[in-house]
């Protein structure tokens, strides 16, 4: 695994930093309570061996270079569980993230043999990459990143990319594409209705 290089902004994107058609994307909080746990970090990848951290002090969400990727329909938004990601930043961003891609989701429609979804399993079978979850419980709003946190959320969006190569590869195979595209474009209504309070009742149900 080559050295990734990793820039951490404050509070927004640099000017003039550009993407490309796909950025994979993740985000640290406090917590998995979407109403509970404020937005600490956003980091991104082009998939490129590169990541760049924004970090918010709690305060500032203005971040108008960051809401306009998110909210950009000719840039695809690569997410491990967008459901969490994409309602996280709509309540502290106040932007809707659309067009999105999930690699859980994917995941859960191809890789039908197996229970385990996680970004660590996934990484280590479809791109061959061991990452570390060990700061996975740690202070994220902390007024400075230990290089361990970094490399961490590093780690999140690096390798996203290479995933979903290979899961449109399995999506395809079985027949499932289309209902993967299905089940990303609602994504956004998905995480509407965590934030509304239909977390948990399936509205679908009789």
């Amino acid at each position: 695994m080559t050295e990734a290089k990793i820039t951490l902004h404050k509070g927004d994107l640099p000017e003039g930093l550009d993407f490309g058609s796909s950025v994979a994307i993740d985000t640290e909080t406090l917590g998995l309570n979407v109403h509970r746990d404020r937005l600490c970090l956003v980091q991104l990848s082009a998939g490129d061996g590169t990541a760049h951290l924004v970090q918010f002090d709690g305060k500032d969400y203005s971040a108008p270079r960051l809401k306009a990727l998110l909210a950009s329909e000719d840039i695809l938004k690569i997410f491990h569980f967008a459901r969490f990601d994409v309602a996280v930043m709509a309540k502290y961003l106040g932007v809707s993230t659309s067009p999105v891609y999930c690699t859980k989701i994917a995941s859960k429609l191809v890789r039908t043999y197996t229970d385990r979804h996680g970004l660590k399993d996934l990484l280590s079978e479809l791109a061959g990459v061991e990452v570390s979850k060990q700061q996975q419980s740690s202070d994220w709003a902390a007024d400075q990143l230990t290089p361990q946190q970094l490399a961490y959320a590093a780690n999140d969006v690096l390798y996203l990319h290479q995933a979903k190569k290979k899961l449109d590869m399995m999506l395809e195979r079985e027949g499932r594409t289309e209902l993967a595209c299905s089940a990303f474009g609602f994504l956004p209504t998905r995480a509407e209705l965590d934030l509304n309070g239909f977390g948990e009742l399936d509205i679908f149900s009789h």
